[in-house]
Protein backbone atom coordinates (compact mmCIF):
# COMPACT_ATOMS: atom_id res chain seq x y z
CA UNK A 1 0.00 0.00 0.00
CA UNK A 2 1.24 3.61 -1.00
CA UNK A 3 2.50 5.55 2.16
CA UNK A 4 2.77 9.09 0.96
CA UNK A 5 0.09 10.62 -1.82
CA UNK A 6 1.53 14.20 -3.07
CA UNK A 7 -2.02 15.41 -4.75
CA UNK A 8 -1.12 17.54 -8.32
CA UNK A 9 -4.32 19.51 -7.96
CA UNK A 10 -6.28 22.01 -5.84
CA UNK A 11 -9.81 23.05 -4.98
CA UNK A 12 -12.05 20.74 -4.29
CA UNK A 13 -11.10 17.56 -6.01
CA UNK A 14 -7.25 18.10 -3.69
CA UNK A 15 -9.56 18.08 -0.80
CA UNK A 16 -11.48 14.85 -1.73
CA UNK A 17 -8.28 13.25 -2.89
CA UNK A 18 -6.50 13.67 0.60
CA UNK A 19 -9.44 13.13 2.50
CA UNK A 20 -9.88 9.74 1.48
CA UNK A 21 -5.95 9.49 2.01
CA UNK A 22 -5.94 10.05 5.26
CA UNK A 23 -8.92 7.69 5.99
CA UNK A 24 -6.45 4.94 4.38
CA UNK A 25 -3.72 5.96 6.97
CA UNK A 26 -2.04 7.48 3.83
CA UNK A 27 0.46 10.67 4.27
CA UNK A 28 -0.72 13.46 2.11
CA UNK A 29 0.95 16.38 -0.05
CA UNK A 30 -0.64 19.36 -1.18
CA UNK A 31 1.35 21.85 -3.75
CA UNK A 32 -0.20 25.55 -4.18
CA UNK A 33 0.29 28.49 -6.07
CA UNK A 34 1.01 32.23 -4.76
CA UNK A 35 -3.09 32.91 -5.04
CA UNK A 36 -3.80 29.45 -2.78
CA UNK A 37 -1.33 29.72 -0.12
CA UNK A 38 -4.27 30.13 2.51
CA UNK A 39 -6.48 27.33 0.28
CA UNK A 40 -8.36 24.65 2.30
CA UNK A 41 -6.38 21.75 0.30
CA UNK A 42 -3.31 23.34 1.95
CA UNK A 43 -4.68 23.66 5.47
CA UNK A 44 -6.05 20.00 5.38
CA UNK A 45 -2.61 18.04 3.87
CA UNK A 46 0.09 16.87 6.20
CA UNK A 47 2.51 18.69 3.87
CA UNK A 48 2.15 21.42 1.38
CA UNK A 49 4.97 22.69 -1.40
CA UNK A 50 4.53 25.90 -3.29
CA UNK A 51 4.73 25.86 -6.88
CA UNK A 52 5.20 29.95 -7.08
CA UNK A 53 3.42 31.98 -10.02
CA UNK A 54 -0.59 32.47 -10.14
CA UNK A 55 -1.81 31.17 -13.43
CA UNK A 56 -2.05 27.46 -13.74
CA UNK A 57 0.95 27.59 -16.44
CA UNK A 58 3.00 29.00 -14.01
CA UNK A 59 1.96 26.81 -11.34
CA UNK A 60 0.21 23.61 -11.54
CA UNK A 61 1.20 23.02 -15.11
CA UNK A 62 4.71 23.36 -14.28
CA UNK A 63 6.17 19.69 -14.46
CA UNK A 64 9.46 21.26 -13.30
CA UNK A 65 8.13 22.42 -10.17
CA UNK A 66 5.75 19.44 -9.15
CA UNK A 67 8.57 16.49 -10.26
CA UNK A 68 10.40 19.20 -7.32
CA UNK A 69 8.01 18.43 -4.57
CA UNK A 70 7.62 15.09 -5.37
CA UNK A 71 11.42 14.56 -4.33
CA UNK A 72 11.31 16.54 -1.78
CA UNK A 73 8.55 15.24 -0.35
CA UNK A 74 9.55 11.77 -0.59
CA UNK A 75 5.90 10.90 -1.95
CA UNK A 76 5.44 7.51 -3.49
CA UNK A 77 2.33 8.18 -4.95
CA UNK A 78 0.87 11.16 -7.17
CA UNK A 79 -3.15 11.61 -7.67
CA UNK A 80 -3.71 13.79 -10.44
CA UNK A 81 -7.38 15.00 -9.93
CA UNK A 82 -9.01 15.91 -13.11
CA UNK A 83 -7.69 19.10 -15.33
CA UNK A 84 -4.11 20.11 -15.37
CA UNK A 85 -2.35 17.00 -15.59
CA UNK A 86 -4.62 14.28 -15.17
CA UNK A 87 -4.86 12.92 -18.84
CA UNK A 88 -1.17 13.94 -19.88
CA UNK A 89 1.07 10.60 -20.47
CA UNK A 90 4.23 12.53 -20.54
CA UNK A 91 3.53 13.77 -17.23
CA UNK A 92 2.23 10.03 -16.11
CA UNK A 93 5.57 9.00 -17.84
CA UNK A 94 7.67 11.14 -15.16
CA UNK A 95 6.21 10.28 -12.27
CA UNK A 96 7.02 6.51 -12.93
CA UNK A 97 10.21 7.09 -14.32
CA UNK A 98 11.12 8.60 -10.48
CA UNK A 99 10.16 5.11 -8.95
CA UNK A 100 6.74 6.89 -8.11
CA UNK A 101 3.00 5.51 -8.38
CA UNK A 102 0.95 7.31 -11.00
CA UNK A 103 -2.47 6.61 -9.30
CA UNK A 104 -4.19 7.16 -13.24
CA UNK A 105 -4.17 4.59 -15.97
CA UNK A 106 -0.53 3.65 -17.79
CA UNK A 107 0.44 5.98 -19.63
CA UNK A 108 0.11 4.23 -23.33
CA UNK A 109 -3.62 3.84 -22.34
CA UNK A 110 -4.22 7.77 -21.86
CA UNK A 111 -2.01 8.28 -24.98
CA UNK A 112 -4.35 6.29 -27.11
CA UNK A 113 -7.67 7.19 -24.88
CA UNK A 114 -6.46 10.69 -23.59
CA UNK A 115 -6.12 11.38 -27.36
CA UNK A 116 -9.31 12.11 -28.59
CA UNK A 117 -9.00 10.93 -32.51
CA UNK A 118 -7.11 7.57 -31.53
CA UNK A 119 -9.79 6.87 -28.43
CA UNK A 120 -12.52 6.80 -31.71
CA UNK A 121 -10.40 4.11 -33.25
CA UNK A 122 -10.06 2.29 -30.14
CA UNK A 123 -13.71 2.40 -29.71
CA UNK A 124 -14.40 1.21 -33.05
CA UNK A 125 -11.92 -1.76 -31.89
CA UNK A 126 -14.43 -2.64 -29.07
CA UNK A 127 -17.39 -2.44 -31.33
CA UNK A 128 -19.06 0.94 -30.29
CA UNK A 129 -20.42 2.88 -32.57
CA UNK A 130 -18.85 6.29 -33.30
CA UNK A 131 -20.11 9.66 -34.69
CA UNK A 132 -18.56 11.03 -37.91
CA UNK A 133 -15.84 12.43 -37.49
CA UNK A 134 -11.93 13.23 -38.41
CA UNK A 135 -9.79 10.20 -37.77
CA UNK A 136 -6.78 12.58 -37.66
CA UNK A 137 -5.89 16.08 -35.79
CA UNK A 138 -6.89 19.16 -38.16
CA UNK A 139 -4.75 22.11 -38.42
CA UNK A 140 -6.66 24.61 -40.55
CA UNK A 141 -9.78 25.91 -40.91
CA UNK A 142 -10.46 24.91 -44.77
CA UNK A 143 -10.17 21.06 -42.93
CA UNK A 144 -13.04 21.86 -40.63
CA UNK A 145 -14.96 23.37 -43.61
CA UNK A 146 -14.31 20.70 -45.74
CA UNK A 147 -15.52 17.90 -43.42
CA UNK A 148 -18.75 20.45 -42.35
CA UNK A 149 -19.89 20.62 -46.09
CA UNK A 150 -18.98 17.08 -46.52
CA UNK A 151 -21.47 15.65 -43.51
CA UNK A 152 -23.28 18.36 -42.66
CA UNK A 153 -23.65 21.57 -40.27
CA UNK A 154 -23.25 22.18 -37.31
CA UNK A 155 -19.97 20.76 -36.36
CA UNK A 156 -17.76 20.46 -32.92
CA UNK A 157 -14.51 21.42 -33.24
CA UNK A 158 -13.32 19.40 -30.19
CA UNK A 159 -9.72 20.16 -27.81
CA UNK A 160 -7.97 16.26 -29.02
CA UNK A 161 -6.20 16.45 -25.49
CA UNK A 162 -8.97 17.60 -23.00
CA UNK A 163 -12.57 17.21 -21.80
CA UNK A 164 -15.61 19.05 -20.03
CA UNK A 165 -16.69 21.33 -22.67
CA UNK A 166 -12.94 22.96 -22.57
CA UNK A 167 -11.84 23.65 -26.03
CA UNK A 168 -14.60 22.81 -27.56
CA UNK A 169 -16.63 25.15 -30.00
CA UNK A 170 -20.01 24.33 -32.16
CA UNK A 171 -20.08 25.65 -35.57
CA UNK A 172 -23.00 26.23 -37.86
CA UNK A 173 -21.59 27.39 -40.94
CA UNK A 174 -18.45 28.34 -42.62
CA UNK A 175 -17.56 32.00 -41.82
CA UNK A 176 -17.46 30.91 -38.26
CA UNK A 177 -14.79 28.05 -38.57
CA UNK A 178 -11.75 30.50 -38.10
CA UNK A 179 -12.66 32.13 -35.17
CA UNK A 180 -14.13 29.76 -33.11
CA UNK A 181 -10.70 27.05 -34.54
CA UNK A 182 -8.81 29.80 -32.72
CA UNK A 183 -10.90 30.07 -29.46
CA UNK A 184 -11.06 26.19 -29.06
CA UNK A 185 -6.97 25.86 -29.62
CA UNK A 186 -6.40 28.59 -27.27
CA UNK A 187 -8.75 27.28 -24.82
CA UNK A 188 -7.08 23.61 -24.90
CA UNK A 189 -3.99 25.25 -24.56
CA UNK A 190 -4.52 26.99 -21.31
CA UNK A 191 -6.24 24.20 -19.93
CA UNK A 192 -5.00 21.45 -21.41
CA UNK A 193 -1.39 22.26 -22.24
CA UNK A 194 -1.71 21.25 -25.83
CA UNK A 195 -3.87 22.78 -28.38
CA UNK A 196 -4.35 19.86 -30.95
CA UNK A 197 -8.23 19.71 -31.97
CA UNK A 198 -10.39 17.66 -34.03
CA UNK A 199 -13.97 17.59 -35.96
CA UNK A 200 -16.53 15.83 -35.46
CA UNK A 201 -20.74 16.16 -36.40
CA UNK A 202 -22.75 17.59 -33.88
CA UNK A 203 -26.20 15.80 -33.28
CA UNK A 204 -29.53 18.13 -32.83
CA UNK A 205 -30.94 16.62 -29.82
CA UNK A 206 -28.72 14.39 -27.53
CA UNK A 207 -28.30 12.94 -24.58
CA UNK A 208 -25.08 12.52 -22.55
CA UNK A 209 -24.43 9.58 -21.22
CA UNK A 210 -21.59 7.86 -19.54
CA UNK A 211 -20.33 5.03 -18.04
CA UNK A 212 -17.83 4.87 -15.00
CA UNK A 213 -15.70 2.17 -14.75
CA UNK A 214 -12.69 0.93 -13.61
CA UNK A 215 -9.86 -1.34 -13.85
CA UNK A 216 -6.95 -3.33 -12.00
CA UNK A 217 -3.27 -4.01 -12.83
CA UNK A 218 -4.50 -8.08 -13.11
CA UNK A 219 -7.16 -7.54 -16.41
CA UNK A 220 -10.19 -7.13 -14.27
CA UNK A 221 -12.18 -4.10 -15.43
CA UNK A 222 -15.99 -3.63 -14.16
CA UNK A 223 -18.60 -0.70 -15.21
CA UNK A 224 -20.03 0.47 -11.58
CA UNK A 225 -23.09 2.80 -13.60
CA UNK A 226 -24.24 4.80 -16.15
CA UNK A 227 -24.84 9.08 -15.31
CA UNK A 228 -26.70 11.54 -17.08
CA UNK A 229 -24.89 14.76 -17.57
CA UNK A 230 -27.39 16.38 -20.26
CA UNK A 231 -27.94 19.54 -17.99
CA UNK A 232 -25.40 21.52 -19.65
CA UNK A 233 -24.28 25.41 -20.53
CA UNK A 234 -21.24 26.03 -22.85
CA UNK A 235 -21.18 22.21 -23.41
CA UNK A 236 -20.18 22.11 -19.17
CA UNK A 237 -22.03 19.73 -16.74
CA UNK A 238 -24.45 21.47 -14.79
CA UNK A 239 -26.40 18.46 -13.10
CA UNK A 240 -25.51 14.76 -13.32
CA UNK A 241 -27.49 12.14 -11.99
CA UNK A 242 -26.85 8.17 -11.50
CA UNK A 243 -27.96 5.61 -12.89
CA UNK A 244 -29.04 7.23 -16.11
CA UNK A 245 -33.10 7.42 -16.29
CA UNK A 246 -35.40 6.58 -18.68
CA UNK A 247 -33.12 4.24 -20.89
CA UNK A 248 -34.97 1.33 -22.39
CA UNK A 249 -34.53 -1.97 -22.04
CA UNK A 250 -30.62 -3.35 -22.58
CA UNK A 251 -29.44 -0.11 -23.41
CA UNK A 252 -27.56 0.43 -20.48
CA UNK A 253 -26.28 -2.69 -20.41
CA UNK A 254 -25.15 -2.56 -23.92
CA UNK A 255 -23.30 0.90 -23.00
CA UNK A 256 -21.42 -0.92 -20.01
CA UNK A 257 -20.28 -3.41 -22.38
CA UNK A 258 -19.12 -1.25 -25.14
CA UNK A 259 -17.23 0.82 -22.26
CA UNK A 260 -15.27 -2.49 -20.61
CA UNK A 261 -14.48 -3.79 -24.31
CA UNK A 262 -13.03 -0.33 -25.37
CA UNK A 263 -11.41 -0.29 -21.88
CA UNK A 264 -9.69 -3.90 -22.51
CA UNK A 265 -8.64 -2.93 -26.39
CA UNK A 266 -5.92 -0.38 -24.80
CA UNK A 267 -4.38 -2.13 -21.23
CA UNK A 268 -6.50 0.36 -19.33
CA UNK A 269 -6.31 0.10 -15.50
CA UNK A 270 -7.66 2.35 -12.84
CA UNK A 271 -10.76 4.98 -13.02
CA UNK A 272 -12.07 6.14 -16.37
CA UNK A 273 -15.37 7.47 -17.70
CA UNK A 274 -16.69 6.43 -21.34
CA UNK A 275 -19.08 8.88 -22.92
CA UNK A 276 -21.87 8.39 -25.25
CA UNK A 277 -24.11 10.62 -26.79
CA UNK A 278 -27.84 9.09 -27.10
CA UNK A 279 -30.32 10.06 -28.91
CA UNK A 280 -33.66 7.99 -30.92
CA UNK A 281 -32.53 4.56 -29.00
CA UNK A 282 -29.30 4.91 -30.39
CA UNK A 283 -26.16 5.70 -28.37
CA UNK A 284 -22.35 6.56 -30.63
CA UNK A 285 -18.66 6.66 -28.46
CA UNK A 286 -18.28 10.29 -27.52
CA UNK A 287 -14.81 9.74 -25.90
CA UNK A 288 -13.26 8.63 -22.75
CA UNK A 289 -12.02 10.45 -19.81
CA UNK A 290 -8.58 8.58 -18.37
CA UNK A 291 -9.67 10.13 -15.17
CA UNK A 292 -11.43 10.27 -12.40
CA UNK A 293 -14.71 12.80 -13.05
CA UNK A 294 -16.02 15.66 -11.62
CA UNK A 295 -19.16 13.63 -11.48
CA UNK A 296 -17.66 10.48 -9.89
CA UNK A 297 -19.73 11.08 -5.96
CA UNK A 298 -23.59 9.85 -7.74
CA UNK A 299 -22.12 6.51 -8.45
CA UNK A 300 -20.57 6.77 -5.02
CA UNK A 301 -23.66 7.60 -3.68
CA UNK A 302 -25.92 4.32 -4.93
CA UNK A 303 -23.04 1.95 -4.42
CA UNK A 304 -21.00 2.61 -1.65
CA UNK A 305 -17.72 2.64 -3.30
CA UNK A 306 -15.34 5.08 -3.03
CA UNK A 307 -13.91 5.32 -6.11
CA UNK A 308 -10.82 7.18 -4.65
CA UNK A 309 -10.06 4.71 -2.26
CA UNK A 310 -10.26 1.94 -5.12
CA UNK A 311 -7.81 3.92 -7.48
CA UNK A 312 -5.08 4.19 -4.52
CA UNK A 313 -5.57 0.35 -4.15
CA UNK A 314 -6.28 -0.29 -7.34
CA UNK A 315 -2.34 1.88 -7.97
CA UNK A 316 -0.76 -0.13 -4.80
CA UNK A 317 -1.42 -3.31 -6.90
CA UNK A 318 -4.79 -4.92 -5.53
CA UNK A 319 -7.16 -6.36 -7.35
CA UNK A 320 -10.71 -5.03 -7.45
CA UNK A 321 -12.38 -5.87 -4.14
CA UNK A 322 -15.66 -6.55 -6.11
CA UNK A 323 -16.93 -8.59 -9.33
CA UNK A 324 -19.42 -7.07 -11.88
CA UNK A 325 -22.21 -8.89 -10.51
CA UNK A 326 -21.28 -7.58 -7.18
CA UNK A 327 -20.70 -3.97 -8.37
CA UNK A 328 -24.54 -4.12 -9.92
CA UNK A 329 -26.27 -5.82 -7.03
CA UNK A 330 -25.22 -3.08 -4.12
CA UNK A 331 -27.03 -0.36 -6.69
CA UNK A 332 -29.37 1.63 -4.85
CA UNK A 333 -31.90 4.04 -5.42
CA UNK A 334 -30.94 7.48 -7.46
CA UNK A 335 -28.56 10.27 -6.78
CA UNK A 336 -27.96 13.67 -8.38
CA UNK A 337 -24.91 16.12 -8.00
CA UNK A 338 -25.06 19.52 -8.62
CA UNK A 339 -22.28 21.85 -9.41
CA UNK A 340 -21.98 25.03 -7.36
CA UNK A 341 -20.29 27.02 -9.65
CA UNK A 342 -19.02 30.96 -9.68
CA UNK A 343 -21.36 32.15 -12.46
CA UNK A 344 -24.29 34.53 -12.59
CA UNK A 345 -27.14 33.09 -14.60
CA UNK A 346 -28.91 36.12 -14.71
CA UNK A 347 -30.62 36.01 -17.99
CA UNK A 348 -29.15 32.86 -18.91
CA UNK A 349 -25.70 34.60 -19.73
CA UNK A 350 -23.61 32.21 -17.05
CA UNK A 351 -20.45 34.98 -16.70
CA UNK A 352 -17.77 34.15 -14.67
CA UNK A 353 -18.06 35.71 -10.76
CA UNK A 354 -14.84 35.36 -9.43
CA UNK A 355 -14.37 37.00 -6.04
CA UNK A 356 -14.34 36.27 -2.19
CA UNK A 357 -16.89 34.30 -0.19
CA UNK A 358 -18.16 36.34 2.19
CA UNK A 359 -20.18 33.56 3.49
CA UNK A 360 -21.09 29.78 3.11
CA UNK A 361 -23.31 27.01 4.40
CA UNK A 362 -24.24 24.26 3.01
CA UNK A 363 -27.33 21.97 3.67
CA UNK A 364 -27.01 18.58 5.37
CA UNK A 365 -29.80 15.65 6.28
CA UNK A 366 -30.37 12.15 5.67
CA UNK A 367 -28.56 12.08 2.17
CA UNK A 368 -26.65 14.95 1.50
CA UNK A 369 -23.70 15.58 0.46
CA UNK A 370 -21.06 18.27 -0.24
CA UNK A 371 -17.82 18.22 -1.50
CA UNK A 372 -16.11 21.67 -1.37
CA UNK A 373 -13.08 23.28 -1.97
CA UNK A 374 -13.38 26.67 0.10
CA UNK A 375 -14.56 27.96 3.07
CA UNK A 376 -15.92 31.66 4.44
CA UNK A 377 -13.37 34.12 3.92
CA UNK A 378 -11.77 31.88 1.40
CA UNK A 379 -11.58 33.76 -2.90
CA UNK A 380 -12.50 32.25 -6.18
CA UNK A 381 -9.49 33.30 -8.63
CA UNK A 382 -10.17 34.22 -12.02
CA UNK A 383 -7.28 31.98 -13.26
CA UNK A 384 -8.40 28.80 -12.05
CA UNK A 385 -11.93 26.41 -12.62
CA UNK A 386 -14.57 28.32 -10.75
CA UNK A 387 -16.43 25.05 -9.16
CA UNK A 388 -17.00 26.52 -5.46
CA UNK A 389 -18.18 22.57 -4.35
CA UNK A 390 -20.68 19.69 -5.56
CA UNK A 391 -23.87 18.84 -3.53
CA UNK A 392 -24.78 15.61 -3.85
CA UNK A 393 -28.21 14.26 -2.66
CA UNK A 394 -29.31 10.37 -2.74
CA UNK A 395 -33.38 9.53 -2.93
CA UNK A 396 -34.73 6.32 -2.74
CA UNK A 397 -36.42 6.67 -6.56
CA UNK A 398 -35.77 10.20 -9.03
CA UNK A 399 -38.58 11.77 -7.28
CA UNK A 400 -37.51 11.50 -4.06
CA UNK A 401 -34.14 12.66 -5.21
CA UNK A 402 -35.10 15.64 -6.88
CA UNK A 403 -37.46 16.70 -3.99
CA UNK A 404 -34.29 16.18 -1.54
CA UNK A 405 -31.70 18.25 -3.77
CA UNK A 406 -34.22 21.14 -3.83
CA UNK A 407 -34.81 21.51 -0.16
CA UNK A 408 -31.21 21.27 -0.01
CA UNK A 409 -30.44 23.29 -2.33
CA UNK A 410 -32.60 26.06 -0.71
CA UNK A 411 -30.85 26.02 2.30
CA UNK A 412 -27.64 26.79 1.01
CA UNK A 413 -25.71 29.95 1.46
CA UNK A 414 -23.56 31.44 -1.08
CA UNK A 415 -23.01 34.87 -0.56
CA UNK A 416 -20.05 37.46 -1.96
CA UNK A 417 -20.29 35.39 -5.15
CA UNK A 418 -22.97 34.37 -7.98
CA UNK A 419 -23.48 30.78 -8.26
CA UNK A 420 -25.64 28.84 -10.38
CA UNK A 421 -27.98 27.87 -8.07
CA UNK A 422 -30.97 29.75 -9.19
CA UNK A 423 -30.27 28.28 -12.68
CA UNK A 424 -29.99 24.88 -10.91
CA UNK A 425 -33.56 24.92 -9.45
CA UNK A 426 -34.80 26.37 -12.19
CA UNK A 427 -33.82 22.70 -13.81
CA UNK A 428 -34.47 20.94 -11.22
CA UNK A 429 -38.19 22.37 -10.34
CA UNK A 430 -39.10 22.54 -14.55
CA UNK A 431 -41.39 19.64 -15.72
CA UNK A 432 -38.85 18.44 -19.19
CA UNK A 433 -36.47 17.79 -16.43
CA UNK A 434 -38.84 15.77 -14.35
CA UNK A 435 -39.73 13.83 -17.95
CA UNK A 436 -36.48 13.20 -19.05
CA UNK A 437 -36.94 14.76 -22.47
CA UNK A 438 -33.75 17.06 -21.68
CA UNK A 439 -30.87 17.44 -23.56
CA UNK A 440 -27.83 18.83 -24.10
CA UNK A 441 -29.07 21.95 -25.86
CA UNK A 442 -32.26 22.42 -23.29
CA UNK A 443 -30.45 25.03 -20.76
CA UNK A 444 -29.16 27.03 -23.70
CA UNK A 445 -32.26 26.57 -26.36
CA UNK A 446 -35.08 26.03 -24.25
CA UNK A 447 -34.44 26.89 -20.18
CA UNK A 448 -36.09 30.52 -19.72
CA UNK A 449 -33.70 32.00 -17.81
CA UNK A 450 -35.09 35.56 -17.93
CA UNK A 451 -36.17 36.08 -14.55
CA UNK A 452 -33.38 34.82 -12.42
CA UNK A 453 -31.00 37.32 -11.08
CA UNK A 454 -28.20 36.12 -8.94
CA UNK A 455 -25.99 38.89 -9.17
CA UNK A 456 -25.08 40.32 -5.14
CA UNK A 457 -26.14 43.39 -4.72
CA UNK A 458 -24.14 46.79 -4.88
CA UNK A 459 -22.71 48.33 -2.29
CA UNK A 460 -23.99 52.31 -2.16
CA UNK A 461 -22.18 53.95 -4.55
CA UNK A 462 -22.35 57.21 -2.47
CA UNK A 463 -19.57 55.49 0.00
CA UNK A 464 -16.12 56.57 -0.06
CA UNK A 465 -15.11 53.85 1.97
CA UNK A 466 -14.26 50.06 1.88
CA UNK A 467 -17.67 47.88 2.56
CA UNK A 468 -18.37 44.41 3.32
CA UNK A 469 -21.28 42.67 3.07
CA UNK A 470 -22.94 41.39 6.32
CA UNK A 471 -25.69 39.54 7.15
CA UNK A 472 -27.67 39.69 10.56
CA UNK A 473 -30.91 38.84 12.36
CA UNK A 474 -33.45 40.80 13.53
CA UNK A 475 -37.32 39.89 14.99
CA UNK A 476 -40.09 42.50 14.30
CA UNK A 477 -43.38 41.71 15.89
CA UNK A 478 -42.17 38.28 17.10
CA UNK A 479 -40.91 37.30 13.50
CA UNK A 480 -37.46 36.44 12.41
CA UNK A 481 -35.46 37.80 9.28
CA UNK A 482 -32.51 37.43 8.02
CA UNK A 483 -31.21 41.79 6.89
CA UNK A 484 -27.85 41.91 4.23
CA UNK A 485 -26.73 45.77 4.65
CA UNK A 486 -23.30 47.08 3.81
CA UNK A 487 -21.25 48.19 6.26
CA UNK A 488 -17.71 50.12 6.74
CA UNK A 489 -15.00 47.23 6.52
CA UNK A 490 -13.76 48.63 10.03
CA UNK A 491 -17.44 48.15 11.57
CA UNK A 492 -17.42 45.93 14.94
CA UNK A 493 -19.81 43.18 13.16
CA UNK A 494 -18.89 39.77 14.11
CA UNK A 495 -17.94 37.65 10.94
CA UNK A 496 -15.42 35.27 10.58
CA UNK A 497 -11.38 36.44 10.40
CA UNK A 498 -10.80 35.88 7.55
CA UNK A 499 -13.91 36.92 6.04
CA UNK A 500 -12.85 40.11 7.25
CA UNK A 501 -9.78 40.08 5.84
CA UNK A 502 -10.91 39.18 2.28
CA UNK A 503 -15.10 40.46 1.54
CA UNK A 504 -14.16 43.92 0.14
CA UNK A 505 -16.32 45.92 -1.75
CA UNK A 506 -15.33 49.05 -3.73
CA UNK A 507 -17.89 51.81 -3.92
CA UNK A 508 -18.44 51.00 -8.07
CA UNK A 509 -19.28 47.75 -7.06
CA UNK A 510 -18.64 44.74 -8.73
CA UNK A 511 -21.25 44.70 -11.63
CA UNK A 512 -19.60 46.35 -14.24
CA UNK A 513 -19.73 50.06 -13.56
CA UNK A 514 -20.86 52.54 -17.19
CA UNK A 515 -22.95 50.88 -20.01
CA UNK A 516 -26.61 50.25 -20.81
CA UNK A 517 -26.21 52.30 -23.97
CA UNK A 518 -23.84 54.52 -22.88
CA UNK A 519 -21.16 53.73 -25.39
CA UNK A 520 -19.14 53.12 -22.50
CA UNK A 521 -18.14 49.30 -22.66
CA UNK A 522 -17.31 47.42 -20.01
CA UNK A 523 -16.21 44.26 -19.12
CA UNK A 524 -18.49 42.42 -16.35
CA UNK A 525 -16.03 40.67 -14.11
CA UNK A 526 -11.92 40.31 -13.87
CA UNK A 527 -10.34 38.47 -16.30
CA UNK A 528 -7.72 39.04 -19.08
CA UNK A 529 -8.19 40.60 -22.88
CA UNK A 530 -7.37 37.75 -25.19
CA UNK A 531 -8.37 39.20 -28.45
CA UNK A 532 -9.92 42.52 -30.06
CA UNK A 533 -12.72 42.11 -32.14
CA UNK A 534 -12.80 45.87 -33.87
CA UNK A 535 -10.47 48.82 -34.40
CA UNK A 536 -11.01 52.48 -33.77
CA UNK A 537 -13.14 54.11 -36.52
CA UNK A 538 -15.22 51.23 -37.45
CA UNK A 539 -18.53 51.24 -37.60
CA UNK A 540 -20.59 48.83 -34.84
CA UNK A 541 -23.77 47.37 -34.46
CA UNK A 542 -25.19 47.10 -30.52
CA UNK A 543 -24.68 43.50 -29.83
CA UNK A 544 -21.67 43.47 -31.96
CA UNK A 545 -18.52 41.74 -30.12
CA UNK A 546 -16.01 44.21 -29.38
CA UNK A 547 -13.18 41.90 -27.15
CA UNK A 548 -12.49 38.68 -25.84
CA UNK A 549 -12.32 38.05 -21.97
CA UNK A 550 -10.32 35.14 -20.79
CA UNK A 551 -12.18 34.51 -17.31
CA UNK A 552 -12.14 31.67 -15.33
CA UNK A 553 -10.69 29.44 -18.20
CA UNK A 554 -13.62 30.46 -20.16
CA UNK A 555 -13.68 33.02 -22.59
CA UNK A 556 -16.40 35.43 -23.14
CA UNK A 557 -17.06 37.84 -25.89
CA UNK A 558 -17.70 41.36 -24.46
CA UNK A 559 -20.33 43.23 -26.43
CA UNK A 560 -21.66 47.25 -27.75
CA UNK A 561 -24.02 48.13 -25.88
CA UNK A 562 -24.79 50.28 -28.48
CA UNK A 563 -24.90 51.22 -32.28
CA UNK A 564 -22.06 53.58 -33.58
CA UNK A 565 -18.41 54.30 -34.09
CA UNK A 566 -15.38 52.54 -32.23
CA UNK A 567 -13.93 55.72 -30.21
CA UNK A 568 -11.45 54.26 -28.67
CA UNK A 569 -9.91 50.71 -27.23
CA UNK A 570 -8.61 50.96 -24.15
CA UNK A 571 -6.74 47.54 -24.03
CA UNK A 572 -4.61 45.47 -25.48
CA UNK A 573 -4.19 41.37 -26.00
CA UNK A 574 -2.67 39.79 -22.68
CA UNK A 575 -4.18 43.10 -20.54
CA UNK A 576 -5.64 42.15 -17.08
CA UNK A 577 -8.96 44.12 -16.52
CA UNK A 578 -11.10 44.29 -13.44
CA UNK A 579 -14.98 44.33 -13.15
CA UNK A 580 -16.39 47.45 -14.41
CA UNK A 581 -13.32 48.92 -16.52
CA UNK A 582 -14.28 50.51 -19.77
CA UNK A 583 -12.57 48.63 -22.39
CA UNK A 584 -13.93 50.53 -25.48
CA UNK A 585 -15.47 53.90 -26.08
CA UNK A 586 -18.37 54.23 -28.84
CA UNK A 587 -19.68 57.26 -30.08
Amino acid sequence: MLKKILVANRGEIAVRVIRAAREMGIATVAVYSELDRDSLHVRLADEAYALGGQTAAESYLNTEAILDAITKSGADGVHPGYGFFSENADFARAITAMGVEFIGPPPEAIDEMGDKVSSRKAALRGGAPIVPGTTEFVSSAAEITAFGDENGWPVAIKAAFGGGGRGMKVVHSADQVQDAMDSAQREARNFFGRDEIYVERYLTWPRHIEVQLVGDKHGNVVWVSTRDCSAQRRHQKLIEEAPAPALPDGVEEAMGGAAVKAAKAVGYWNAGTVEFIYQDGDFFFLEMNTRLQVEHPVTEMITGIDLVEWQIRVASGEKLPMTQKQVLAARRGHAIEIRINAEDPAGGKFLPSPGPITRLVTPDGFGVRFDGGYQSGDSISQYYDNLVGKLIVWGRDRDMAIARTIRALEEMVVEGIATTIPADLAILKHPDFAACSHSTKWVEERLDLSGVSATPAAPPVESDEPLVQRTTTVEVNGRRFDVKMWVPETAGVAAPARARKTARASSGGAGGGPGGGSGKVSVPMQGTIVKILVEVGQRVEAGQGVVVLEAMKMENQIEADKSGTVKSINVKPGDTVGAGDIVVEIE
